[in-house]
């Protein structure tokens, strides 16, 4: 009958059937019973294979080595200079299974068990990482001690320029940057403080100290002051280069000592730069002024042939700059009594060639007391504004009529070829030839383009005698250019040839040894070396 009272107490006897057949199994095996139920809620706990205890669970286990290892990290951090010690961490939890493995019915609590770890650490450290500083200066990094290095060595590279000891190095986190890093600045001393004051080492983020008190304003310009009323000297300075310093945890093995790292960042090295050629410059006072020789000026720039060699305005010429890893900027403001020389004073000829000039006015110097405000880099003078100026007695200018037409160039007359005789004495090549060679001759094989070689006028153009045949042309800037030994002259005397412009034909007409092209300059009449000519 569904669902009537019998399927009821059949459940209801096959319950009790249940729970009786249990309590008959456990009173006979009371042993088995025992080790698998207690054996469950039981764990040896290892570290580095040393027995630190037994507790009820892996998970205990895992707590405790967190609190070992928390405080075994703040006895390290909290000591004077704070460090980082490494130590090998091996944990292992056991099932116990019986009474001998269990070592008895006893729990050990989690804190015993977490100093036993703790002393496990301490006695397995393998490395110690102290807490060091870490300094880029551009490309240059180096490792110190602590953050009183650090200051000792940036102010070390301000101490060169800063004799009376008016400046100082600051760490100031960088502004610029969203991580912990720290930058360095320049500030003006206060009153009594200590060159490597400790509480300045960190000063709080965004925080700038004034730079000294301001003068007092006078309502006056510098030219109504008394020169004795200017406050001279050292005022301003600042780095250069770019600083980025951050604490780092390193072996004491890869620290810089104190003194290496100030001889590197504060010893010249050699740094080539570039200078752009100003008017009235010449590779003499370019030389001195960073402290070259000639020679080596010359030595170092292709462009430049000797001491002699022509420079203009804008030109580039490389300089050779020695600087230091750590460059300042600085301004100072001095008083000077000085001779000074009055700016040239140029007439342009428009008749005139550029290499053409004449000196109308001797200059004679002038003597005067000034204020001047100078900018450095390192040591070298960037820049002068003069903020007042008495003149004792004035300059007297040089007056320079000068012309501004950009004189001719010249090239060679035929591509290619090759150099068969050169300028100057030789032996004679062949009767009737001269010993004393006036041009330059470049083999080539009859029939080469002979091109003029600057713009001009034909001045000659047919048989020469030795030159076998010849054009003679004349340039504006009165020089005259002379091809010899043609087979086939294209043009004809009065006539205008641009430069580059097809006129001949190579040949080996007249005095000649073989197939070449003779090509002459003459400045005045005279033959001179063409190649100091060509471009």
């Amino acid at each position: 009958m569904k669902g009537g009272i019998f399927p009821k107490r059949i459940k209801k006897c096959a319950f009790l059937a249940s729970v009786s057949a249990c309590f008959i199994w456990l009173a006979l095996m009371p042993d088995f019973r025992d080790e698998n139920t207690l054996g469950a809620m039981r764990v040896g706990v290892t570290l580095n294979g040393v027995e630190v205890g037994i507790l009820g669970s892996r998970e205990e286990a895992l707590k405790c080595l967190r609190e070992a290892r928390r405080s075994f990290a703040g006895e390290r951090l909290s000591s004077s200079r704070g460090s980082i010690a490494l130590s090998d961490a091996e944990l292992v939890a056991t099932n116990l299974t019986n009474a001998a493995d269990a070592g008895g019915d006893a729990i050990d609590s989690e804190e015993d068990v977490t100093r036993a770890m703790l002393e496990v650490l301490r006695q397995n450290i393998h490395a110690t990482l102290e807490k060091h500083y870490s300094v880029k200066i551009g490309d240059y990094c180096v490792n110190l001690k602590d953050a009183a290095e650090v200051i000792r060595l940036l102010n070390t590279a301000i101490d060169v320029y800063d004799d009376e000891g008016k400046f100082t190095a600051e760490l100031i986190l960088d502004p610029g940057r969203e991580v912990n890093v720290l930058t360095a600045r320049v500030r003006k001393r206060t009153e009594g403080e200590n060159n490597d004051t400790a509480s300045e080492v960190f000063p709080a983020a965004g925080f700038w100290r004034a730079m000294g008190e301001k003068p007092e304003e006078t309502g006056r310009t510098p030219e109504e002051m008394d020169f004795s009323e200017f406050d001279l000297g050292l005022y301003d300075m600042e780095f250069a280069d770019k600083i980025e310093v951050v604490e780092a945890y390193l072996p004491d093995e890869e620290l810089t000592d104190l003194q290496t790292a100030i001889d590197e960042v504060t010893k010249d090295k050699e740094t080539p730069q570039v200078y752009e050629v100003k008017s009235g410059d010449t590779l003499s006072v370019i030389a001195e002024k960073y402290g070259l020789t000639l020679a080596d000026l010359v030595a170092m720039n292709e462009t430049l042939e000797d001491a002699a060699s022509t420079i203009r305005p804008e030109d580039e010429i490389i300089v050779t700059v020695p600087e230091p890893e750590l460059s300042v900027r600085y301004e100072t403001e001095e008083y000077l009594e000085e001779s000074y020389e009055a700016e040239v004073q140029v007439i342009p000829n428009d008749s005139w060639f550029t290499n053409k000039s004449v000196t109308l006015q001797e200059p004679s110097s002038g003597f005067r007391k000034i204020i001047a405000k100078s900018v450095f880099m390192n040591h070298t003078e960037v820049a002068r504004d003069i903020v007042k100026e008495v003149v004792t007695w004035e300059a007297v200018p040089k007056i320079v009529e000068r012309g501004t037409i950009v004189p001719p160039s010249y090239i060679k007359p035929i591509s290619g070829g090759r150099m068969s005789s050169g300028f100057g004495k030789r032996s004679r090549p062949t009767r009737g030839a001269s010993t004393y060679h006036k041009g330059i001759d470049w083999a080539t094989p009859v029939g080469t383009a002979v091109v003029a070689s600057s713009s001009g006028v034909v001045t000659k153009a047919g048989w020469g005698s030795g030159y076998g045949y010849v054009v003679y042309i004349s340039h504006p800037d009165g020089k005259v250019t002379r091809y010899g030994h043609l087979s086939k002259i294209l043009v004809k005397s009065g006539q205008s040839v641009s430069q580059g412009q097809k006129i001949a034909l190579s040949g080996n007409t007249g005095v000649s040894t073989g197939p070449h092209i003779h090509f002459e300059i003459l400045v005045n009449g005279v033959q001179v070396n063409p190649m100091k000519y060509l471009n």
